[in-house]
């Protein structure tokens, strides 16, 4: 079931990727290169996303928000997976984890329906009769 709507989405999207790209240094992992870079550089993707899709919070529109939560679900699964993949889990592991793991659960669970909805006039019945 879809409960999260596309405006509180949106608002996860940005704080999420400020939160991401602020996180090396809150959870002490800014020496760490892999770790740092994968953050930072998901963290700027989050926003620069969010930025260009069709919702709410967009300014642009140009990304469906079918493919922006296809996106977070898979920014979600390699973030989840990156400490094992490039070998830093021995270091650090719980900010990946838990950012990608919000990341898949936000795409599972919003709306997923697009912003504008299709607009058919109230007399196209009778221009077509």
């Amino acid at each position: 079931m879809r409960f999260i709507s596309r405006p509180v989405h949106a608002v996860l999207d940005y704080l999420s990727g400020i939160a991401m790209l602020a996180s090396p240094w809150l959870f002490g992992f800014a020496a760490i290169p892999a770790a740092r870079n994968i953050m930072m550089a998901l963290g700027f993707m989050v926003i620069v996303m969010s930025l260009f899709t069709n919702y709410e919070g967009g300014v642009s529109k140009k990304i469906a928000m079918s493919t922006h939560l296809w996106g977070d679900l898979f920014t979600g699964i390699f973030l989840v997976a990156s400490p094992w993949l490039f070998y830093f889990y021995e270091d650090t592991y719980m900010p990946h984890v838990a950012f990608g793991l919000l990341s898949i659960v936000a795409s599972l669970l919003t709306v997923n329906s697009s912003q504008m909805k299709r607009h058919i006039p109230v007399d196209f019945v009778y221009r077509r009769s």
